[in-house]
């Protein structure tokens, strides 16, 4: 086996050109994996050889994801806003587009102590980057699948974020209380779309990506549910679908949320909607 040096393993991108949006940088990441590097050292020093176990680890890694295995499940780990999180085959991957609904979230109530909760929370992403900014919030994450909890927990401590609980549940069931603002990113695919066949999403549960009523079920249960734990003022807040922030809009009006709007991603697309929740018919008032 003939040496390999770092720009040459760099070339082996054009191999994912058509399974990956980003098949420079996934070749990047894994790279960086083997050798132990940073991202700048791989531009530092394109000439540097690979070792024979090195060289074995990165074509048994490209093998995988030219198979379709998402980068995070090779390297165990994505990064979203400033933390490192451990990832499984048990929660959706901590998607850049999310990353909008977490600074809205923060705009949306000042930096004082408020009790805030993340429904449906996977590897825990949303709150944990909440937590992380705001260690006056008291931050309350739910999720059904046990597996999700387990990591949510597990990422919580490894980022020694301790304004968290993570509690095992169907979306609102495990609250108890009164929240200032609640919220989530729920399956909201449809079952029948042709991109669950595609990419990355193959090896994702589908049970975190798919709702009934074209991918509405979970939204509208959600909007329901959350009248009952939140403060008159309180926000809900929601990620869905590029083509439903019409839907999700009607949707919550109807429910008696006010001052809805929704807010579009780092591509465009309409992708987080939120509505103020000022109690009455359809909720429970704090007393």
């Amino acid at each position: 086996m003939s040496e390999m040096s770092v720009a040459e393993a760099l070339g082996c991108a054009a191999e994912l050109a058509e399974l990956s949006d980003t098949p420079r940088l996934d070749i990047e990441l894994l790279l960086c994996d083997v050798l132990g590097k940073s991202r700048s050292w791989l531009f530092t020093w394109p000439d540097a050889k690979l070792s024979a176990d090195q060289q074995e680890r990165f074509k048994q890694l490209l093998t995988r994801r030219m198979q379709g295995e998402p980068v995070a499940h090779l390297l165990g780990y994505r990064d979203f806003w400033t933390l490192r999180l451990r990832v499984s085959p048990d929660t959706l991957i901590p998607r850049p587009d999310t990353e909008t609904l977490v600074e809205l979230a923060l705009q949306l109530l000042p930096d004082r102590p408020a009790r805030v909760a993340d429904l449906g929370t996977g590897t825990g992403a949303i709150a944990l980057a909440l937590a992380s900014e705001r260690p006056r919030w008291q931050l309350i994450a739910t999720d059904l699948n046990a597996g999700a909890v387990a990591l949510a927990r597990s990422n919580a401590q490894a980022c020694h974020l301790a304004n968290v609980e993570v509690l095992a549940g169907s979306w609102c069931q495990p609250l108890s209380g009164y929240f200032d603002l609640i919220v989530s990113n729920p399956p909201y695919i449809d079952p029948n779309d042709p991109h669950l066949r595609q990419g990355d999403v193959r090896f994702e549960p589908l049970s975190a990506l798919v709702a009934e009523d074209r991918g509405m079920a979970d939204l509208c249960l959600i909007a329901e549910q959350a009248r009952a734990f939140l403060r008159p003022g309180g926000w809900l807040l929601f990620e869905h679908g590029y083509d439903q922030g019409a839907a999700v809009r009607a949707l919550l009006q109807s429910l008696g949320y006010v001052d809805v709007r929704t807010e579009r991603d780092l591509g465009g697309n309409e992708r987080v909607t939120q509505g103020l929740w000022r109690g009455g018919k359809g909720g429970i008032d704090a007393q």
